[in-house]
């Protein structure tokens, strides 16, 4: 299990006194939607940089790298 930190922030208190009278566990939700962001933003990333790595793919010639190819098996 990896080490923890505190991190804190001001909520006005109603809403805490609201979600406490609902039975809503602050700190469990709050690490849970903290993990599920962090989550949603890595995949978003690495989507950009996959897209990013496919467009350069795509500017790739294939015929031209198969005929250097087939030159390269001829000439050895």
């Amino acid at each position: 299990m990896g080490s923890y930190v505190i991190v804190s922030t001001k909520v006005r208190r109603e809403v805490v006194e609201k979600a406490k009278r609902l039975g809503i566990n602050i700190s469990e939700f709050l690490r849970r939607k903290l993990k599920e962001e962090v989550e949603r933003r890595e995949i978003e990333l690495i989507t950009r940089r996959l897209n990013e790595l496919n467009e350069g793919l795509d500017a790739i010639d294939i015929k031209r790298v198969a005929k250097h190819v087939r030159e390269d098996r001829e000439e050895s």
